[in-house]
């Protein structure tokens, strides 16, 4: 019988860095999205990669369904890869999962500023789901207003409509390389931002430090 470390070597491709380089990516973009007051950008290449592999990886699983005894190595290198499938999986719909309850929560700010950050399925979701809104919304009860009163998105008397996310909310951090003094509001000391420390600051502060790739959100 095989040794199950030789088992373990055989499916978990140690001279691939490029996958466990894109499941760091991944698990790091899945972290980011869900601890971000406001909708991070699309990441398209990672998620191409990601998908491709997924899929690839789906065909060589059912592959060796077919041909898997349970009680042999093909058996247990089988139980291996559709838990590493699983993994991938799961990390993509947490990620796309909480993308989607901010489109949810923020559309008009999001279509109104930050479409761009988008992917092409995420920005017709978007306006479908807008649309939908603004139908039921005029049934129900903006339709009987006067039409000055009907918008969504007003701004009458300096007081927006559009609900958008608290970019001064608290966020965790941890430096990945020095950056410096940091200042959260005017009048402030600031910090000295090194690598490897750990920080609770606003959001609005390191959000260009987290789009560099200096910080990343824990």
């Amino acid at each position: 019988m095989a040794d199950i470390s030789d088992i373990l070597a055989s499916v978990s491709h140690p001279a691939s860095p490029p996958s466990t380089t894109d499941l760091h990516a991944l698990t790091r973009a899945y972290t980011a999205e869900r601890c971000a007051p406001d909708l991070l950008p699309y990441p398209s290449a990672l998620m191409i990669r990601t998908l491709s592999r997924i899929r690839q990886q789906i065909s060589t699983v059912e592959d060796l369904s077919a041909s898997a005894d349970s009680g042999t190595k093909s058996g247990f290198k089988l139980i291996v890869l559709q838990t590493e499938l699983e993994r991938w999986k799961w990390l993509v719909r947490g990620l796309l999962r909480a993308r989607i309850a901010k489109i949810d929560r923020y559309p008009l700010h999001i279509l109104q500023n930050q479409e761009a950050d988008l992917s092409g399925e995420e920005s017709e979701y978007l306006r479908a789901h807008q649309a939908l809104l603004e139908r039921h919304y005029g049934g129900s009860f903006l339709g009987a207003f006067p039409a000055a009163l009907r918008r969504l998105d007003d701004t009458a008397g300096g007081i927006s409509m559009v609900d958008g996310p608290d970019t001064d909310g608290a966020v965790f951090v941890r430096v990945l390389r020095d950056v410096g003094r940091v200042v959260q509001q005017s009048g402030d000391e600031g910090m000295e931002m090194k690598k490897g420390d750990v920080w609770v600051v606003r959001w609005s502060s390191v959000k260009e430090l987290v789009a560099r790739g200096d910080v990343e959100l824990v």
